[in-house]
């Protein structure tokens, strides 16, 4: 194993103290399938113990996709073994059916992991390449900022548990580089090149176009894109959730209803957002753009309009300075 210095080493250090992601001698539960990210991120994390004082363990998710799932598990625990620190297999029992199933899945067994073994922190592998990847994903299935920016350096999972994703400045070609200089044997997840999946049609072919076409650095510069709107997300929200205290503040008991005389003041993209969070209170599934415009229009609409039926059978009407919810039963 090279245990030597890397400018990669110094940027994960730097990110780590002026970032404060994971703190001193805390204990992380690292995710790791086996993959060039994975790799990446675990042998760097166990050249910088040392300095950190970190409890480390690995966590491997097997989706039973791949007939090579168990041998890659297999994989991991040798490793681990190698580099003596505990390793947990958890293999789906149900089948993932689609993409959202099987992260979902994955990041419920890793919560439960890392609460049993009382660790503060899950780490993952999502890097800069990630990054802009999921913010052309949400870009072209229709999205708001929160969409874009939604790989993010820190998320609480639970109390006291957080997932953090140290690599995100870091490209797919470094962590690459770094695992052949390391001689880290990568394992080749072949669901990678499976095109039925969108993101692997936008890693394989997307990217690479907009690479030689457009702009060599894509990947950091839609990175950064997605950093700049983390902040802006962030602020918004934090204004979002004044505004919602007030719009709901003295709505009556008996219904949900929100207020539409204060909505009335706020700007556009704040009213936008207070809908949207009250409709994702109500709605059977995530609110569309469509869903809000409906409840926004409401805002200044004359008094007794309603909306046609959101799903669930559900409609909003106007009742004086209220705008009122009522469930399609």
């Amino acid at each position: 194993m090279g245990n030597d210095w890397t400018l990669l080493h110094a940027k994960l250090h730097q990110t780590l103290r002026e970032r404060k992601l994971l703190p001193q001698g805390r204990s992380l539960l690292v995710a790791v399938s086996g993959g060039q990210d994975s790799l990446c991120l675990i042998r760097l994390l166990l050249d910088l113990q040392p300095k950190w004082g970190w409890q480390m363990a690995i966590a491997h998710c097997n989706h039973r996709w791949r007939s090579d799932a168990s041998a890659n598990a297999d994989y991991v625990q040798q490793l681990a073994q190698t580099w003596q620190i505990p390793c947990f297999v958890v293999t789906a029992e149900a089948d993932l059916t689609s993409e959202a199933s099987a992260r979902s899945w994955r990041y419920q067994a890793l919560a439960e992991i890392a609460m049993a073994q009382g660790c503060s922190y899950i780490v993952t592998g999502h890097t800069a390449s990630d990054r802009a990847e999921t913010l052309l994903y949400n870009l072209v299935r229709g999205s708001g900022a929160d969409g874009l920016q939604a790989l993010v350096w820190r998320r609480e999972l639970a109390p006291a548990l957080a997932i953090v994703r140290p690599l995100l400045e870091i490209t797919r070609v470094e962590t690459g580089q770094f695992c052949q200089e390391a001689q880290l044997q990568v394992w080749q997840d072949s669901t990678n090149q499976d095109w039925r999946y969108a993101r692997n049609r936008i890693r394989q072919d997307l990217l690479p176009y907009l690479q030689t076409h457009f702009n060599p650095q894509v990947e950091s510069a839609l990175s950064q894109t997605a950093e700049l709107l983390r902040a802006e997300v962030e602020y918004l929200e934090t204004i979002t959730e004044d505004w919602w205290q007030k719009a709901i503040a003295s709505s009556p008991q008996d219904f949900p209803a929100i207020n539409r005389l204060i909505l009335r003041a706020a700007p556009l993209a704040l009213q936008r957002r207070v809908m949207r969070r009250f409709l994702l209170q109500y709605l059977p599934s995530a609110p569309n753009f469509d869903h809000t415009e409906k409840l926004v229009a409401l805002i200044r609409a004359p008094n007794r309009s309603q909306t046609d039926p959101f799903p669930g059978g559900a409609i909003a009407r106007v009742e004086q300075e209220w705008i009122r919810w009522s469930s399609g039963e």
